[in-house]
């Protein structure tokens, strides 16, 4: 019974840093998309500048 005095709030403590941590890597980019941007240069897109000013046709 004694243990639980010690192991419920190693426990919070440790979730709170664990929560602390992901957020922390969520908000510098460390979850950020790195293939779509390798795989958007592939793609064939043969429309110039002056098309992409023009909206579409209806």
């Amino acid at each position: 019974m004694e243990a639980l005095y010690l192991l419920i709030p190693v426990s919070i403590v440790t979730v709170f840093i664990a929560l602390w941590v992901f957020f922390k890597a969520s908000d510098s980019g460390q979850f950020d998309d790195l293939v779509g941007p390798g795989l958007r240069v592939l793609q064939d897109d043969d429309s110039g500048a002056a098309d992409a000013a023009e909206p579409p046709p209806r």
